[in-house]
């Protein structure tokens, strides 16, 4: 999935990009817009979740089944100088991912095919600091790379859940962490600014809530359980 996700954007900046830079047309589209100290927008996107997991002791790796989620926010924009921009990009995350154990995990006890599987559902308030390092702009596209750091909040999240695992509930936390990085291009329009981006995403701390039972077979083996993904955002200013 993430490689079609990158593979769609790749072809999108592609044709557009090949147009602005073969056209005789060379007529600077909004040649003021990136002059402004403060700027708005908006994005609309998809993701695609994954979890990445460490280990006490050698069993299976647990398998994560993705689907792809989406995106929407709002932008605030800071220009520094020509090249650097300090952006603010709250938004809504939804995403989900289904857990699925090896009969390994259940050793000596007694378990349903349910038991197997664990669904976690996610909706996160999503807040991102970002610094965005500009190339100069070539008639009417600025390609650039951004990163940064992130807080979200977990809407889905059933931390204080008193039922674990053993009554069906796989627990997550509330409040995560994250750094970012990514790329993309600015495409000035006549009416407005279009941004294609792709931009991985990584948390920085723990998102498993353990079970009650230190022997617990859905937590115990798990030394940390951390999100990864991939975001393809298409942000209009």
């Amino acid at each position: 999935m993430k490689n079609l996700l990158f593979l769609l954007a790749f072809l999108f900046t592609y044709q557009i990009s090949n147009a602005q830079l073969f056209s005789k047309e060379k007529v600077l589209n909004l040649e003021n817009f990136d002059k402004k100290f403060l700027t708005w927008g908006y994005f609309l996107g998809l993701n695609n979740y994954d979890f990445n997991f460490d280990y006490n002791t050698n069993l299976s790796d647990i398998q994560t089944e993705k689907s792809v989620g989406f995106n929407v926010g709002l932008i605030g924009d800071m220009r520094i100088n020509d090249h650097i921009n300090i952006r603010l990009e709250p938004g809504l995350i939804v995403s989900n991912r289904t857990l699925t154990y090896n009969e390994g995990y259940f050793q000596g006890l007694t378990f349903q095919a349910n038991d197997l599987e664990r669904e976690v559902k996610s909706t996160y308030i999503h807040i991102p600091l970002l610094v965005k390092l500009s190339a100069k702009r070539l008639n009417n596209f600025k390609p650039f790379v951004v990163g940064g750091i992130s807080t979200a909040l977990n809407l889905s999240s059933n931390e204080d859940n008193p039922d674990d695992n053993s009554a069906g509930q796989f627990r997550t936390k509330k409040s995560m962490f994250f750094y970012e990085l990514g790329l993309g291009i600015d495409f000035y329009l006549h009416w407005f600014k279009f941004t294609p981006s792709i931009r991985g995403v990584f948390a920085l701390n723990d998102e498993l809530v353990r079970d009650t039972d230190t022997n617990s077979p859905w937590t115990s083996n798990i030394t940390s359980m951390k999100t990864r993904g991939v975001f393809l955002n298409f942000t209009f200013q």
